[in-house]
């Protein structure tokens, strides 16, 4: 209830605050490696044209995820709807190894039955379909290879974000790791050569689309960060002429100044129990660390070093902080126990390391990594220390990771303008997300909210 009690929310911010941006994604390296599966369009059962396509959306959730190379349609050899009407042997042939077919139908007040199907290839071919199990002693027919099987109904305006959860299920189903397809990212859209509002704080699904308008302002602003509930931003905003950290939110657009301090007021995180931020001021002379209780509003310093220390990011059991120092002569990452204070260097291979954030699974790091000149987004292991490059591009950076770890959106440049970057956490798919009017800044992906 929780859920759709957000959606409808959303989707009534949507219509309220249309944005006049779109964002669409640009693929720049593929995943010809992937597991190869088949996402088959969905028959239309109805009279005149199919209301909208489902198929395409759940074919390029998956592909983004780096971990499937969804076939073309121009390469299907057939387009059965149902798990009944798959010849296996000829999708086995083509080394498919699972497949997706479903059906639309029209229903009363505009609405539509949407069923869908999940499919193992590869077993439905060996046991032609027509497997058996043990029950009670007994064999009796099974139909295992059909992994999942789902139908409900949705209005027009759901198409999208039912493809979004159909995709969850399959890569759940097909992983044994829960999907991030219907989760959002909040960002900072700059027009320089507006009037008036230069700065706009959007929010957008993963892949772009449905752009709100949470925030316009005349000044700066920077640094969006979720709340774990999903239903908060906290940012900088230069709106009163200096620095200031407020929390809004995004539903109601109810917002509070939570930092106003004398100096630097930058780079919130929410904790991952929502209960504190952790902040960067500069109050007491340099840059430190600090952390902010949200209901006590007792502010708590943390470092206290004549370098700069920035970029604090929460570890996912929320006793670390990872954060960018100089205290080395040159930016790295170190890491702080908020219990201990003890503090250890994470990162030393390359020049320079910023921008550090743990992954869900609390065994890799994600950052800026410079080396020879070039800034790229990298990940190191924890445990072994070994560092990859995950991206091509120049300039990248502000690297945010999807809340199952699959997936990493950052900030780069394309042909002198400031655009978004996609590429899956093993490096293999890479992606980018042009804007059409300005230019995107300071992307967070917001972790799950349905």
């Amino acid at each position: 209830m929780k859920s759709i009690v957000k959606y409808c929310l959303l989707a009534g911010l949507v219509m309220t605050q249309p944005a006049k941006a779109a964002i669409d994604i640009v693929i720049t390296e593929g995943v010809n490696s992937a597991r190869p599966i088949a996402v088959v369009p969905f028959k239309w059962q109805g009279t005149g044209p199919k209301p909208k396509e489902l198929a395409s959306v759940i074919a390029n959730d998956l592909r983004f995820s780096g971990r499937f190379n969804p076939s073309a349609v121009f390469s299907m050899p057939s387009q059965p709807s149902t798990d009944g009407e798959i010849d296996y042997g000829q999708w086995a042939q083509l080394g498919i190894e699972a497949m997706v077919v479903g059906t639309i139908k029209p229903f009363k007040d505009g609405r539509y039955v949407v069923g869908f199907e999940l499919v193992d290839v590869l077993s439905a071919n060996a046991t032609k379909a027509n497997g058996q199990v043990l029950q009670n002693g007994k064999l009796v027919a099974s139909n295992a290879h059909v992994l999942d099987s789902r139908e409900t109904v949705i209005s027009l305006d759901e198409f999208r974000q039912y493809a979004h959860r159909i995709s969850d299920v399959v890569y759940e189903k097909l992983t044994g790791e829960r999907g991030a397809f219907r989760t959002k990212i909040a960002y900072v859209l700059v027009n320089r050569a507006s009037l008036e509002y230069k700065y706009r704080l959007m929010i957008a699904d993963f892949d772009g689309h449905n752009e709100v308008e949470i925030l316009r302002s005349r000044e700066p602003l920077m640094s969006p960060s979720w709340s774990p509930d999903g239903t908060k931003l906290a940012y900088v905003s230069f709106e009163n002429k200096r620095q200031q950290i407020f929390i809004q939110d995004i539903y109601t657009q109810q917002r509070e100044k939570v930092s106003s301090f004398q100096g630097i007021n930058s780079a919130p995180r929410f904790s991952p129990d929502g209960k504190k931020l952790a902040l960067v001021l500069s109050k007491d002379g340099n840059p430190d660390l600090y952390t902010l209780d949200l209901a006590t509003k007792v502010v708590t310093r943390i470092t206290k070093n004549r370098a700069i220390d920035t970029e604090p990011s929460w570890s996912p059991d929320g006793k670390n902080l990872v954060f960018t120092s100089e205290r080395g002569g040159k930016p790295q990452i170190y890491q702080v126990n908020l219990d201990t204070r003890r503090i250890k260097r994470v990162t030393f291979e390359g020049e320079m390391n910023l921008g550090g954030s743990i992954t869900p699974k609390n065994d890799e790091i994600v950052m800026v990594n410079r080396t020879r000149g070039k800034y790229h987004i990298a990940k190191q292991d924890l445990r072994t220390s070994s560092l990859q490059v995950l991206t091509k591009t120049r300039l990248d950076e502000s690297p945010s990771i999807a809340p199952n770890g699959s997936m990493i959106i950052y900030g780069t440049t394309y042909r002198g303008q400031q655009v978004l970057g996609l590429v899956s956490i093993d490096g293999r798919f890479k992606a980018r997300l042009p804007v059409s009017d300005g230019e995107i800044k300071a992307p967070a992906w917001s972790p799950y909210i349905y």
